[in-house]
């Protein structure tokens, strides 16, 4: 078997380490340095991971002697210059999302990866869910339909969500945090690569008065592939938190819910679960690190391209601005 394919992590946030626990389960890819600006943060992964260098700086993470590939954890307004540093090295680059809210930047580094054939991807956590599989196959064999519509909505007990207090204070500003671009994203990604590029036709985000804070709620009306679209999404209130997509046809309806929950509604009207969220979760986990190899390795792979992923936030920043 051939050595495992080296990974520098920028950034070991929650996603950071949420990905470097995941990559010391797969066999063929393994995260060997990373950096982080808050010591507290390095003392408590040092802990976890005696095996990881911890570099000073993120260009030694980039530099660092046999890397194959740098993940970008950081918060969004850096992703795109980590990025070009990757590539300047000839690196593979598995970025988060959002990818950037500098659309102009963003073709700029689109331009620049397909000229060179460059390999990247961008972590949408859903592109390789039996979800996604799904939707994309009943719209290939017809089996609920034509489709009428898509529903999504999502709900939050707070914004930022406990477990990301750790993240920093962006997440919960205007400027480049809130759910939309962290949670919905996942979800137009899905729309856009099954349906095509959405518009936006009606879009009412509610922001708070400071001028600073992030949305509270949104409700928004968008076309897929000629297929209406409703999104409704809201911080607070007596829901509790959840996330729900329906693809409804003309003879039965397909269903993600709770990020990696799926299940099928039939002519009969009952839901059937396919799969549990559980092992749906770990086949869609699985598959995007088996993807990210491929990527590594410069063969074809379906994870997002920085193209898809800068449509997604194209259609993200159009709802944030409100029409």
């Amino acid at each position: 078997m051939s050595a495992r394919k080296q990974i520098g992590i920028v950034s070991l946030g929650v996603m950071g380490q949420r990905m470097l626990a995941r990559l010391a389960e797969h066999p063929q890819l393994r995260a060997s340095v990373a950096w982080d600006p808050d010591a507290t943060v390095v003392t408590e992964v040092r802990k976890r991971h005696p095996e990881l260098r911890i570099a000073a700086t993120p260009a030694e993470v980039i530099g660092a002697p046999a890397l194959d590939c740098i993940y970008i954890a950081s918060p969004p307004a850096s992703h795109l210059a980590y990025a070009h540093q990757g590539f300047d090295a000839g690196l593979a680059v598995f970025c988060e999302k959002p990818l950037t809210v500098d659309f102009a930047e963003g073709r700029k580094a689109i331009a620049r990866i397909e000229a060179g054939r460059l390999r990247s991807g961008v972590n949408f956590s859903l592109a390789n869910s039996p979800g996604l599989a799904a939707m994309m196959a009943a719209l290939r064999d017809g089996s609920i339909g034509k489709p009428e519509r898509v529903e999504i909505e999502l709900a939050f007990d707070q914004w930022p969500r406990a477990w990301q207090a750790a993240a920093g204070r962006w997440l919960a500003e205007r400027a480049e945090g809130g759910f939309s671009r962290e949670v919905l994203s996942h979800f137009v990604f899905v729309l856009q690569r099954a349906l095509g590029q959405a518009t936006v036709e009606q879009a009412r985000p509610d922001y708070p008065a400071d001028g600073v804070s992030a949305e509270r709620a949104l409700r928004a009306r968008l076309n897929a592939g000629g297929v209406p679209v409703t999104v409704q999404a809201q911080v607070g209130g007596k829901l509790p938190d959840f996330n729900r997509m329906t693809l409804v046809g003309s003879t039965g309806a397909i269903e993600i819910h709770d990020w990696f929950g799926l299940r099928r509604r039939g002519a009969g009207g009952e839901w059937i679960a396919e799969g549990t969220p559980q092992s749906n979760r770990q086949i869609g986990q699985s598959g995007q690190l088996d993807q990210a190899l491929a990527m590594i390795e410069g063969k074809p792979h379906t994870l997002p391209s920085f193209a898809e992923a800068l449509a997604v936030q194209e259609t993200i920043e159009a709802i944030l601005e409100g029409r």
